[in-house]
């Protein structure tokens, strides 16, 4: 559960605070809890409902932080490369600059591994909205992060349309070299 909070509002202390307010809902709704779905389903529930508080509220009084007087440099563990950290980075910033309601399926889905069924239910969302707004977001994101996917290719990913484009025209050179192809009867 700290981890949900933890990515859905991408500070430590905020993600700390919603999980103590989500706790104490939970507390005092534990008599309500009609035991329809597990019990992490229904905590996982109340913690994204605190964070999109959280964030709601946040929106509505937008804060600037104090400059830091020291600069904290976290251990770099074993095995770390500077290559794997800004690829986080870049990543972590990509989902930051999708909607919210793209980011919370995608960090439910493919982050924290729930199925399409319990993140649909965590978020109160039927599971076909939950596959669009992953389907969009994960669009969104491929195109930002296609780079890290082909080094060479300069950001570029294929879509479904450059794919069907790239299909029909091999058609047409393979329908092409048939017609050249000795033995089919032209040129005797």
């Amino acid at each position: 559960m700290w981890a949900v909070a933890l990515r859905t509002l991408r500070d430590p202390e905020e993600a700390a605070d919603a999980l103590q307010e989500a706790f104490i809902s939970a507390f005092r709704a534990a008599g309500k809890f009609r035991a329809e779905s597990q019990v992490t389903t229904w905590l996982h529930r109340i913690v994204v409902n605190a964070c999109l508080d959280r964030i709601r509220r946040k929106q509505a009084r937008p804060t600037v932080p104090l400059p830091e007087t020291g600069e904290y440099n976290e251990p770099a563990a074993p095995g770390d490369s500077m290559a794997e950290k800004e690829t986080s980075l870049l990543v972590r910033k990509a989902l930051d600059e999708l909607p919210e309601d793209q980011r919370a399926p995608i960090l439910l889905v493919d982050v924290e591994g729930y199925s399409v069924a319990e993140t649909a239910k965590m978020l109160g969302i039927a599971e076909g909205t939950v596959k669009s707004r992953c389907a969009r977001g994960r669009g969104k994101l491929a195109k930002v992060l296609g780079h890290l996917r082909n080094p060479d290719g300069g950001g570029d990913v294929p879509t479904n349309e450059s794919k069907r484009k790239h299909a029909t025209s091999e058609e047409s050179r393979s329908a092409g070299r048939a017609q050249r192809s000795p033995g089919n009867g032209e040129g005797r």
